[in-house]
């Protein structure tokens, strides 16, 4: 028999590589994962391969067909819709991906250490949950962004501070599955402190929940941030931002359908890449979504 002590736990890259791969393995994990990496790569590069400057105006070519020049046409301001599209996404994946990370941390190291305390604690802070989560996000958001602006300064810690409630109820079941097995009592009964167990005991078992979740987070903060633009409320001109851009062009459909079919094409495809690859990560990590509450 095999001494247990030769064995060791995986490396956090081993382990980060393992999931890749098995995500990489699926086909829609794979195709999820491709989208994702290639809006990445365009944010990231867009401005040294798109063809004009987002600001480049041509009186003479305002709503053009597509042509050699431009291929997608251009909009009402004669600009490149090529171009807008194609560096549309970068505010979005700027906030969200920013946004995304906060909101799962505090909300899930919240909804961990509520899970842990139980009692009036539990019971007060999970009502106060249920009456937030009964308002429509939208009249929530606008309601401190008219208050405090729109810059991205405001957009963050907004998308940061509603999307990371719901985080508080998934951590917090999440917690209650673990927090009653023997290895967490017997660290109770080792005397560690809550921030002990919670840190050494709790997180690493509610992690990939968490994960799964922030995965699922980003996505639906990616529509949240389209539509407080499309409403006039994200970015502000001449920014190249998806909901902006359909905003701009509702107008102008009969004449130059691509300048709304292009940035709805974009955010859709990013959004169902997030979804894809979300889905076929919950299945790498052992994580039946179809189980979870809806929130």
């Amino acid at each position: 028999m095999d001494d247990p002590a030769t064995y060791r736990r995986p490396s956090p890259l081993a382990r980060f590589l393992t999931v890749i791969s098995d995500i990489v393995s699926r086909p829609s994990g794979a195709i999820g994962l491709g989208l994702v990496a290639l809006h990445l790569l365009l944010a990231l590069s867009g401005p040294w391969i798109v063809p004009y400057s987002y600001t480049e105006m041509n009186a003479g070519l305002m709503l053009s067909q597509p042509s050699s020049a431009n291929w997608l046409g251009t909009d009402h301001l004669g600009r490149d819709t090529l171009t807008r599209t194609l560096l549309g996404g970068r505010e979005a994946i700027l906030v969200t991906g920013i946004a995304t990370p906060l909101a799962v941390l505090w909300g899930g190291l919240l909804g961990v250490f509520v899970g842990l305390a139980g009692g009036r604690l539990d019971e007060v802070l999970m009502r106060i949950v249920d009456a937030f989560l009964s308002l429509p996000w939208i009249l929530k958001m606008l309601v401190l962004i008219v208050t405090f602006g729109t810059g991205i300064e405001v957009l963050i810690p907004t998308l940061a501070f509603f999307y990371g409630i719901p985080v508080i109820r998934i951590a917090r079941a999440a917690t209650h599955d673990v927090v009653a097995r023997d290895f967490v009592q017997a660290a109770r009964a080792r005397g560690h402190g809550r921030a002990t167990i919670i840190w050494r005991e709790l997180l690493p078992n509610v992690r990939d929940a968490l994960l799964v979740e922030g995965a699922m987070r980003w996505s639906w903060m990616l529509l949240a941030f389209s539509s407080l633009s499309f409403l006039g409320f994200g970015v502000s001109p001449p920014t190249p931002d998806w909901g902006l851009m359909i905003a701009d062009a509702r107008g102008f459909m009969s004449f130059s359908p691509l300048g709304v079919l292009a940035p709805m094409v974009g955010l859709s495809s990013l959004i169902i890449g997030i979804n894809l690859t979300a889905d076929a990560l919950a299945k790498a990590l052992g994580i039946d979504r179809a189980q979870k509450a809806p929130v």
